[in-house]
């Protein structure tokens, strides 16, 4: 069995947005059981990832580290067609993925206590994501 569903995020800016809440509908939607999601954005300037959803300051303390890593408006950086954020933004999705896959199991994904999965947008500006989520696996044989 699998289903696919896209997921529209608007962002304010850089930063996190929480996307699991979406994620878990769709995989309840799809009627699998056991299985796995594969989550993807269809973008090169923002990413995805699963990390702390209880305590804010680690994906705060994360911007501070990518912001070493690949920083706005370095000289070095070529590509600034849309700003000085640009090419950074570029290389943070490089460095942190564009997809995750989840495992399912009791129609839900199997996430740890502590984790959840977040769009992390590495434009200044607001902008418009779309996610896609495909779920493959198995149906609850009582459905």
């Amino acid at each position: 069995m699998h289903h696919q569903s896209r997921i529209e995020v608007a962002t304010g800016g850089r930063g996190t947005r929480d996307i699991t809440e979406a994620v878990a509908r769709v995989i309840a939607q799809s009627g699998v059981h056991v299985g796995i999601a594969h989550v993807f954005v269809q973008h090169t300037s923002c990413s995805l990832l699963v990390t702390e959803n209880a305590d804010p300051d680690v994906r705060r303390d994360l911007e501070t580290v990518f912001g070493r890593v690949a920083p706005d408006g370095d000289p070095a950086y070529r590509h600034d067609t849309e700003g000085p954020d640009d090419m950074a933004a570029h290389a943070r999705t490089v460095l942190t993925g564009e997809s995750v896959t989840l495992p399912v199991g009791d129609g839900r994904p199997l996430l740890g206590t502590w984790q959840g999965v977040f769009l992390w947008e590495h434009r200044t500006h607001p902008q418009r994501r779309s996610v896609v989520v495909t779920v493959l696996g198995e149906q609850d044989e009582g459905r």
